[in-house]
């Protein structure tokens, strides 16, 4: 079996020789020759996967992204073609969630015991938006889910209106870009719905851009009526709206998503599929290929209140504000969003990192949360 796999796919070295020939591409570079008798073709996001790549792809028989999101392929002229495809849906939704709860506890540094009171408002109860509720449940922070989509195929959770959302005290955005259709979510959040929210709320976009109409925002902001705002995604990608940034609470270069765990899950992920689509046997785990991660060394927990430890080890695991500090510092073009998402220092997730306490038994939260404890130290 010949394997072409983007060179850009953390570990697919680790796993994709062990199910063939495989050899990697640039996805600068990949011409349609190069599609010539290449069985398999795995991608992330920057390869379109289109007629054009396609039309000498003689052999293909089945194409991956290691990629959440799958707009870079086109899956009718795939269909058309009978040539199965696959995604690694859900790959980084732990990140986002992770990233959804590091601007939480910066919002809420210094008012923990109002974070525990709050409600959270999450619009989009895929991956993600599942994969948030789960950990602020943990923390004893109450929600609120709606996801119309989910609603109508019959999901048993409860749901709530948009309306009802938009008076939550915090508002996180987990939907996809939908332009069309019953229930579109480009401009979800336009002129009039954030003519709705007030300067006491929260609102966070870690999804798409669009989902904001940003000009609206720009405005809304300038006429000092705008609640708190927190964007890791923006309109028009990677041409945004620059004058938008400082005015922000937060701003980040869509990379709520950008764990090393989420990179490698998505190969992982496509490893898994590859092995189930040809009948193969799964020879290697996800943990096989990840590296160990610096024990956290926490010598003053006990004489932290159980949410201060929670915001002690998710600052001490990611602190959001150095990556929007860099962001604001230092995107001012295209080029410069580019570089900057090129480029980011790919964070670690809660649970790949230990925690180094002494005797002290951490509170239960931090392990719901999947931080775990290091060698040597108590664990629930």
């Amino acid at each position: 079996m010949n394997i072409l796999y983007e060179d850009s796919m953390p570990y697919a070295q680790h796993y994709f020789p062990k199910l063939g020939n495989a050899r990697a591409f640039s996805s600068h570079k990949i011409v349609a020759d190069d599609l010539q008798d290449i069985d398999v073709l795995l991608v992330r996001s920057t390869t379109k996967v289109n007629e054009a790549l396609l039309s000498k792809a003689n052999k293909l028989v089945f194409v991956g992204t290691a990629t959440a999101g799958s707009d870079h392929l086109d899956k009718g002229y795939l269909d058309a073609r009978f040539i199965p495809w696959t995604s690694a849906a859900g790959c980084n939704a732990i990140a986002v969630a992770e990233y959804v709860l590091s601007c939480l506890m910066l919002r809420y540094a210094n008012e923990l015991d109002k974070l525990v009171n709050s409600t959270v408002g999450i619009v989009g109860a895929g991956h993600v938006g599942t994969a948030l509720n789960k950990r602020l449940t943990a923390l004893g922070i109450q929600t609120k889910l709606c996801d119309p989509p989910l609603q109508q195929q019959g999901d048993p959770r409860e749901f709530v209106s948009l309306e009802q959302i938009c008076r939550c005290d915090v508002i996180s955005l987990h939907v996809p870009f939908v332009d069309n259709g019953p229930h579109p979510t480009q401009h979800m959040f336009d002129s009039e719905r954030l003519a709705m929210l007030g300067p006491e709320q929260l609102l966070i976009n870690a999804c798409r851009g669009e989902v904001i109409d940003n000009q609206a925002l720009y405005h809304c902001i300038q006429q000092g009526r705008s609640p708190t705002i927190m964007m890791d995604v923006w309109e028009n990608e990677p041409n945004i709206l620059f004058d938008l940034i400082p005015l922000v609470d937060v701003a980040t270069a869509h990379i709520a998503g950008h764990s090393l765990e989420g990179k490698a899950r998505g190969t992982f992920m496509l490893y898994q599929h590859l092995c189930q689509h040809f009948g193969l046997e799964e020879t290697l785990t996800f943990a096989s290929c990840l590296p160990h991660a610096t024990a956290l060394q926490f010598d003053h927990l006990h004489r932290l209140s159980p949410m201060e430890q929670v915001r002690e080890a998710i600052f001490a695991t990611y602190n959001v504000a150095q990556d929007s500090m860099l962001f604001k510092q230092q995107v001012n073009s295209a080029d410069a969003f580019v570089y900057s998402r090129k480029h980011y220092a790919i964070r670690r997730e809660f649970a790949s990192v230990p925690l180094i306490t002494g005797n002290f038994n951490p509170t239960e939260a931090l392990y719901r949360l999947g931080f775990r404890a290091s060698e040597g130290c108590p664990a629930k």
